[in-house]
């Protein structure tokens, strides 16, 4: 059985502004080192990461809508998510 991962970075740019990517992956680990390699999203490149949120899933399927759902929320909202799975 697989494990599905959605997660939040938060994003710092060189001049500070913070930003949030949502991506999904099968491997959590490899998927962040690849971002901070710079062999992620392109968003991400150069710029300072920090895992903020995720979830597990059993299957990609449920994973994907996950992230979807996730990519259309404001970026308050997704603060207020961060901030709910911290408490």
């Amino acid at each position: 059985m697989s494990i599905f991962y959605v997660y939040i970075l938060e994003v710092s740019s060189k001049r500070g502004k913070k930003s949030y990517y949502t991506g999904y992956t099968n491997n959590l680990h490899r998927r962040l080192s690849e971002h901070r390699n710079g062999t992620g999203a392109k968003f991400c490149r150069s710029k300072k990461i920090e895992l903020k949120y995720y979830e597990t899933f059993t299957d990609r399927k449920s994973a994907m809508r996950r992230e979807i759902e996730i990519k259309s929320f404001t970026k308050q909202k997704k603060k207020e998510l961060i901030t709910a799975s911290a408490e």
